[in-house]
This record gives structure tokens, C-alpha cells and sequence, in this order.
């Protein structure tokens, strides 16, 4: 298998996916959970699509230091030196400096693909194609480059980039990008999605470690400071520097700031998985648009339902039972069960909030 040279990977794996609630929670977040039923944990298909690119001790983990044996569990043929353990969660942009200033000490020539842990992507070989792609335009150019997704409808839960017209006919797919827009209504997503000049914002970045700690210089230059002037192994150190970093993604502190940033448009069946919508279109439906994971289902005038158990290899599956629902989102845990409209689908953040005030973490 051949690596690309000077490349290294860095998985996000610090959030808690609180839309997943009950399955995901903050001692199990889904990144570690086998969502798809396929044998593999989300964090794990991540790991195994990006080492056919980079080779395993070029792949850094950056998580929350209460996740630290979890990704060893996960990843156990990755060096646990290569897991970088933040005190506290900061967002993005403090995840990538510090996974930049561990890179910048083992190659200043590296080039790197930055990803989060819980996506989906069904088309491994044309990612890894598109992030040859992009790899090449930053060891070409001065760009920051992301990778865009080819919008199949007008989305409110994804981000969007508008891009302009190819520099290169050569490769027509790699566009200027024009505007960075977070979530918009339905109104201005339909009218983006209609224009044909807006792609919807993976997440994933690739960039060249010169060139992005450049933008750090120029947009968070005391976030660079921070983590280059600190003994980062050093925990005290590591704190100090986690308490005085602002809490700001990547998007807002640099990538819609910046005036290099490029966009790989694509289309390899990416999903964010950020909802529980969004995992009913990647699983398998019957005749009534009903779709399941880890259950047995019988369903009477029951139609677009989602039902989700518990992942277990050494229990059989339960079975749900349903008459007269449309539309529901239903999940089984051990812990909690949810029953929601999946119109309604959003309200399983505010009710994590609200579980965490008045239950305690144990339950969320």
C-alpha cells in the first residue's frame, strides 16, 4: 500500500454527539459506538479509511482526556503516543493548533488531512482520491482546502460554501471558495441548493502545516502562541494553555476569514451522521419506509419510523413491536428509551440539556 509522503491524519474525537441521545452519551459518545451494525466503531472506520492513506503512526487522535483508554481500546495498533488528550473541550480551532504544534515537531514539511470521527463516507476509494486531490493543491498552492459535498437537497442541518468558477480546467472539481454559511433556514438553503454554486461543508480539511499555521499567525495568533510556547507533555502546561485558548471552530476563526481556501467538490456518500435522520437514509428501509438497527421490527399501519436498540453480541435482538405510528424516531437503550417525532428531532439537544441540570451526567 503506498502512503503519501510527509502526510499525517488527525481524527477529531472530543465531541459527545448529544443528538444521539440515548445511544450516544458522554461516558460512550457515538464516535465509539457501532451504529451501523457493520462490526466496527465509527472511530474505527475512520481510522482504517484514513491509514490506506497515511500509515498509522502518522495518524494522531485528538479527544477529551476521559476518552484516552476508549481510543486505545478502539485503535490498539496506533502508538498511544499519538493520542493528544485536551484537558477540556475548546472546539476545533484549539484541537488542530495543538495537534499542528505535535506535527511541527516530527516533520515541518508535513501536509495534513484533518477529520472528525463519527462520519460516514460509503465511497473509501473516491475519498481517497479526493484527498490526493486536495493534497496536491496545497503542496501547489497556498490554499486551505476542504472537502465539499455535492448537496442532494435544501439541508438546514449542514453548513454550506459557495465556490466560483475553476482556476484550473485540469481539474475542474478543486474551486476558489467564494462564502463559509452556517445552517441556514429552509428558505436560503432551497435557494442554495437551486443556484448550483454551493456545496455542503464536510469538515474534513487538508492543508500543508506551513500553510496553516500561517492562518493562525494571521487570524488566532495568540491561540499559536499558546500552544508553541508551552511544554505540551507537560499536563500543567497543557492546562494553562486549554484555559487561556477562546472556545472557536476552525470555520469561524479561520477558514471564513482566510482568502486562500479552496473547495474539493465530491460526492463519496458522506454523511455527518449528526442526527438520527440522517442515519435512517443510510439504512435500509421496507415497504413502508420504516428502517431499523440492532432490532427485530413488526410493524402494523406503521410508516417512516426509525428503531434503534442497543448494539449486543451476546444477547439476541430485541423485538419492537409498532401499530399506528408515522413519522417517529424510536431508540432502546439499556439506560432510556426515546420516543419522538422525527420532525422534532432537534429537541433531543435541548432535552440532554435539560436531563444533564436535573438527572446528572450519569444519564446523559
Amino acid at each position: 500500500m503506498a502512503h503519501e509522503a510527509h502526510t499525517y491524519a488527525v481524527i477529531m474525537a472530543g465531541g459527545i454527539g448529544s443528538r444521539f441521545w440515548p445511544m450516544s452519551r458522554s461516558a460512550e459518545p457515538k464516535q465509539f459506538l457501532d451504529i451501523l451494525g457493520t462490526g466496527r466503531s465509527l472511530i474505527r472506520m475512520t481510522f482504517d479509511r484514513l491509514e490506506k492513506l497515511v500509515p498509522a503512526d502518522r495518524i494522531l487522535v485528538v479527544t477529551n482526556a476521559r476518552y484516552r483508554d476508549q481510543v486505545a481500546s478502539h485503535l490498539p495498533d496506533m502508538p498511544v503516543e499519538n493520542i493528544l488528550c485536551e484537558p477540556f473541550m475548546r472546539n476545533t480551532a484549539p484541537c488542530i493548533a495543538y495537534a499542528n504544534a505535535v506535527i511541527a515537531e516530527r516533520d515541518p514539511e508535513a501536509s495534513v488531512v484533518v477529520a472528525p470521527s463519527d462520519h460516514l463516507i460509503l465511497d473509501e476509494s473516491g475519498f481517497l482520491e479526493v484527498c490526493r486531490t486536495a493534497l496536491d493543491t496545497t503542496r501547489n498552492t497556498t490554499s486551505l482546502v476542504t472537502l465539499g459535498i455535492q448537496p442532494t437537497r435544501p439541508d438546514t442541518g449542514y453548513g454550506y460554501i459557495q465556490y466560483e468558477e475553476p482556476h484550473d480546467d485540469a481539474k475542474p472539481e478543486v474551486r476558489p471558495v467564494k462564502t463559509f454559511t452556517e445552517k441556514p433556514d429552509l428558505a436560503t438553503a432551497e435557494t442554495f441548493v437551486a443556484s448550483g454554486e454551493f456545496c455542503w461543508n464536510s469538515g474534513i480539511f487538508v492543508w500543508s502545516l506551513s500553510n496553516i499555521q500561517a492562518a493562525f499567525e494571521a487570524y488566532l495568533p495568540d491561540m499559536l502562541a499558546e500552544f508553541a510556547d508551552a511544554d505540551l507533555s507537560n499536563t500543567t502546561e497543557l492546562n494553562a494553555v486549554y484555559g487561556n485558548c477562546e472556545n472557536i471552530s476552525i470555520d469561524y476563526g479561520i477558514m471564513e476569514k482566510a482568502s486562500q481556501v479552496q473547495v474539493v467538490l465530491c460526492d463519496i456518500g458522506w454523511s455527518d451522521l449528526g442526527t438520527w435522520g440522517s442515519l435512517k437514509e443510510k439504512l435500509d428501509t421496507d415497504d413502508q419506509d420504516n428502517a431499523s438497527a440492532h432490532v427485530r421490527v413488526r410493524a402494523v399501519d406503521a410508516k417512516n419510523n426509525l428503531i434503534v436498540g442497543s448494539p449486543s453480541s451476546d444477547a439476541p435482538q430485541k423485538l419492537v413491536a409498532l401499530k399506528g405510528l408515522d413519522g417517529f424516531i424510536v431508540v432502546d437503550t439499556p439506560h432510556a428509551l426515546l420516543v419522538c417525532p422525527a420532525s422534532d428531532e432537534q429537541w433531543i439537544k435541548e432535552l440532554v440539556g435539560d436531563l444533564k441540570r436535573d438527572e446528572g451526567e450519569p444519564l446523559v
